[in-house]
């Protein structure tokens, strides 16, 4: 069975990645420089959208969805 991923805006964006490298496809897809960079070991995911004019809602759902795949 695999871990429910639990995302939510309030998640730093550097913790999501490594927790769950699958997700770091979506951040790329969505050309948020957050990979590597020393802010997205503060940003939330909440503040990583508004920086970067993302919708969050779409984005949470896409990062959800790699969680699953596995990707």
């Amino acid at each position: 069975m695999k871990e429910r991923s639990s995302i939510d805006p309030d998640m730093v964006v550097d913790e999501i990645m490594r927790k769950w490298p699958a997700t770091v496809a979506v951040v790329l897809r969505y050309r948020m420089h957050c990979v590597g960079c020393p802010i997205g070991t503060f940003h939330t995911v909440a503040e990583a959208c508004r920086e970067h004019q993302i919708h969050e809602t779409d984005f949470l759902l896409d990062l959800e969805s790699a969680v699953r795949a596995g990707r």
